[in-house]
């Protein structure tokens, strides 16, 4: 129960701020997810006996999220900044043979956290954001729905037991489905409000179904395989759950493990057409 209550909320919250929220606000909360993350995934830097310093973990957060902001074409120069101020500080504050690992552990958070979750307000701000936001929001979570209910009681052949010992083949077929189903959902009833000559049109996409059956795919593919990256991450550092914040889920990392990967591939897909100038989704 306390796993469908905090589901519902999530759900709710997220997509009131994808509705009725501003760019800015959309930024803040992404941001402050980010931090949350970070600061979970600084616990398997603590377990593996590497931890960042709190301070610089919040700290090249912010400033990750504030250069994307106000300087994007500036990020590269934040991340490099931010990554010798942590080597510094490593290799004056820590023993010579933790050096190496501690900075890497940073820059991978800088990667793996922050980055992903800086392209969420600028997919938001594409001509269709609205719409993109939640089909790729749907994708990940609809997935990850099916395959936790479909493998937890028809699973029996497992995909990687070495990573995720409770995931099945057969989870990960129905989280393909219901990845298309849902994302598909979204998009058939933007459709349906366009041709009604609805008002409401932030629903409504420029590219044929077809294309957002192969795209739910893709992004399914990458959401299942960001959740097994971060199953390796647990495993390494030898934690079950990344964090308690989230009541019947765990931690906040372990929520967004899917879409932290799965973001990254739905801008690169924006990205592509917007260079070969193949128009909007």
């Amino acid at each position: 129960m306390k796993r469908i209550i905090t589901a519902l909320f999530l759900i709710t919250a997220v997509a009131a701020l994808i509705f009725f929220g501003h760019p800015w606000m959309v930024t803040v909360a992404a941001a402050i997810i980010a931090g949350l993350a970070a600061w979970e995934f600084r616990g398997f830097t603590v377990a593996g006996g590497c931890p960042l310093p709190i301070w610089w973990t919040f700290f090249a957060v912010a400033a990750f999220f504030l250069a994307v902001f106000y300087q994007p074409d500036d990020t590269i120069t934040v991340v490099s900044t931010v990554t010798l101020i942590l080597f510094a500080v490593a290799a004056f504050r820590t023993s010579l043979e933790r050096v190496l690992w501690e900075t890497s552990a940073g820059v991978l958070m800088l990667i793996y956290v922050a980055y992903p979750l800086t392209l969420i307000p600028k997919i938001f701000n594409e001509e269709n954001g609205t719409a993109l936001l939640l089909f790729l929001f749907l994708c990940v979570w609809s997935g990850d729905i099916a395959a936790l209910y479909v493998g937890k009681h028809f699973g029996k052949h497992k995909l990687a037991p070495q990573l995720s010992p409770n995931k099945t083949w057969e989870g990960t077929i129905a989280s393909l489905v219901g990845s298309v189903i849902a994302g598909m959902s979204i998009i058939l009833l933007g459709d349906w409000f366009s041709l009604q000559g609805s008002s409401f049109t932030r629903l409504h996409t420029m590219e044929p179904w077809w294309f957002f059956v192969i795209l739910a795919i893709i992004l399914n593919a990458a959401a299942q395989f960001g959740d097994l990256l971060e199953s390796a991450l647990k495993r390494g550092a030898g934690v079950k759950d990344s964090g308690t914040l989230l009541p019947g889920h765990g931690g906040v990392l372990d929520r967004i493990d899917a879409l932290l990967v799965a973001a990254p591939v739905f801008w690169f897909i924006i990205a592509l057409r917007h260079y070969f100038s193949l128009g909007s989704l």
